[in-house]
């Protein structure tokens, strides 16, 4: 599977652009993706903040991830600019009938592809090597363009679930 991604970001946008990642509990299927794709080009093309134009990039990564990125250098985004762009992510999931808001369930890169697991099988993930240290994980929480760039695809170990796994105490497999 191909993570690279940074090329597909602005390039325009500062680094310390907002990020908000929207995991989908499924894959997007093509059509979909072509549909809400439209939807997101549509609603940056006249996201505003208090009147002013947001300069806003949206795309699917993947066909599992929803991306929105604000360039606040220019504007600012404010708490009815950030509703108006989860309204948008909540109508997407009526349309195309998922949960994008589902903070449980975690995407790795498994055997080449993104793979989900509910956060409560974790250990159980782990403990059957499913899940090692060295897996791909996509940290969600990234909250910046620098950081999306920098920190989005890591290792589980260099992550916030390594405070929840100890994967040095996972029993060797006989």
């Amino acid at each position: 599977m191909n993570i690279s991604y940074k090329h597909l970001l602005p390039q325009d946008f500062s680094p310390h652009s907002r990020v908000w990642i929207y995991q989908a509990n499924r894959r997007f299927t093509l059509a979909e993706v072509l549909e809400a794709e439209k939807i997101l080009e549509q609603f940056t093309g006249q996201w505003q903040a208090h009147g002013a134009p947001v300069k806003g990039f949206a795309t699917v990564m993947f066909g599992q991830f929803v991306l929105l990125v604000a360039d606040e250098s220019a504007t600012t985004v404010s708490g009815c600019s950030t509703d108006s762009s989860v309204r948008v992510i909540k109508d997407m999931e009526k349309q195309f009938s998922l949960s994008l808001f589902d903070r449980q369930l975690l995407a790795f890169v498994v055997k080449d592809n993104i793979q989900l697991l509910p956060l409560s099988q974790l250990k159980y993930a782990v403990e059957n090597r499913f899940i090692t240290g060295n897996t791909l994980y996509f940290n969600n929480t990234v909250s910046t363009k620098q950081e999306l760039e920098d920190n989005w695809i890591i290792p589980v170990s260099e992550s916030w679930l390594s405070g929840k796994i100890n994967f040095n105490t996972v029993a060797p497999q006989h």
